[in-house]
């Protein structure tokens, strides 16, 4: 019988969402209708085009065969292509771009890959999961600063260059943020790179939500600033710009030795993608922009009529400017409770499961998130139950 504590599964916290997703799943099994707001998981189909071009390559014997682990050339060659196109940032597809298995798996095996014990990596917090655990799984040290705005991410990361005993190896941010929302101008991403490039330090941008965007704004890439690709890396998911979640596609992009240190552990680890889902992927790159347009779209409806339905319950949010979530500050009168003991209470008075803040890290309590997963007729059914809950009247 197996009985000891496993090394790295021992420096992992409990899962904190785990809590909500088991009250969900009774409530549902009892026939109460839940309101879904929790996992960032896009309900939407993928574009029509590329389901084609999947079947098509499925029937091709000659595509059920291992592929290979950095990603076919011709996908590569399109990831150079839409950078270029989108950010007029020139790539090498052979040297500066890998495709990997999802946006988390290339996060994920990056930190294996560049981090060592002991290394300091700096990231905002709240963070999403694997920001802080990919870095303590890589025996790393995560150095968590808190972000109530991008500027003071900024002084913050300038006090610990000053102040540490012990060199930066990585910065690890992700705009737009998950969960917070938060977004940033090209300067931010200027300022980042300045003092990196001053201390010899890599950055790595998770660019997950860099096509859902509201109001005019566009998310810029890192890599756009003069000298970044000497230090960064940026890593880029099709999961959300084009309903492809469930495909599991991603890549990486920008600094060669990076980029050379994924592939390398990858080549040890998978043998990438099944070929058929990275020839659907160039289609999505190459001819799906107008549909990319049309979720960002979606989203910002959907984000409209959230933040208008908890104004109706008197729970004040402001409505942000990327990603596919609404970040909350717990209502004054629940403050003291925590963030997990509120989402229990919307779960099981409100029948509307959200994540708890504190599941993104310490500094995320006080907050829930909302995710935009939902129709509009669900969302306005979400607030409706949360208003009665919040003010004891019904709209």
């Amino acid at each position: 019988m197996v009985s000891e504590e496993f090394y790295r599964i021992s420096k992992l916290p409990p899962y904190v969402f785990a809590v909500i997703n088991e009250m969900k799943a009774k409530a549902r099994a009892a026939g109460e209708d839940v309101v879904d707001l929790g996992m960032g998981n896009p309900d939407g189909s993928t574009p029509r085009a590329v389901v084609n071009k999947l079947v098509e390559a499925a029937r091709n014997p000659k595509n059920h065969r291992y592929s290979v682990s950095k990603g076919i050339p011709n996908l590569r060659e399109e990831i150079a292509k839409h950078y270029q196109t989108n950010y007029g940032v020139e790539l090498d597809s052979t040297s500066e771009a890998i495709v990997t298995i999802g946006a988390k798996d290339a996060l994920a095996h990056l930190m294996f890959a560049v981090i060592g014990p002991g290394d300091m990596v700096v990231s905002p917090n709240p963070a999403y999961p694997i920001h802080q655990w990919g870095v303590i799984m890589a025996e790393g040290e995560a150095c968590m600063l808190p972000m109530p705005n991008p500027a003071a991410f900024l002084n913050g990361l300038e006090d610990v260059y000053k102040k540490s005993t012990k060199p930066v190896k990585m910065i690890l941010i992700s705009f737009p943020h998950n969960p917070t929302t938060q977004t940033v101008d090209l300067d931010f991403f200027k300022e980042v790179i300045r003092m990196a490039a001053h201390h010899g330090t890599m950055v790595v941008h998770d660019f997950a939500y860099a096509d859902i965007c509201f109001d005019g704004y566009k998310a810029p890439s890192i890599l756009q600033v003069d000298g970044a690709k000497e230090i960064a890396c940026e890593i880029y998911s099709l999961s959300k710009s084009f309903n492809m979640a469930g495909w599991r596609v991603g890549f990486c992009v920008g600094n060669k030795r990076i980029i050379g240190a994924l592939a390398r552990i990858k080549s040890y680890l998978d043998y990438g993608n099944f070929q058929p889902i990275q020839i659907a992927s160039i289609i999505a790159l190459r001819d799906c922009q107008a549909e990319t347009a049309k979720i960002a779209q979606m989203y910002q409806k959907r984000r409209d009529v959230l933040i208008q339905g908890l104004k109706r319950a008197n729970w004040h949010v402001a409505p942000p400017r990327g990603s596919m979530f609404v970040w909350a500050q717990v209502p004054d009168q629940y403050q003291t409770v925590g963030s997990l003991e509120f989402a229990k209470l919307l779960m099981s008075k409100a029948q509307v499961a959200v994540s708890p803040g504190i599941g993104f890290g310490p500094m995320g309590e006080g907050f829930v998130r909302f995710g935009l997963i939902e129709n509009n007729h669900r969302l306005r059914q979400a607030t409706a139950n949360i208003k009665r809950f919040l003010t004891g009247k019904a709209d």
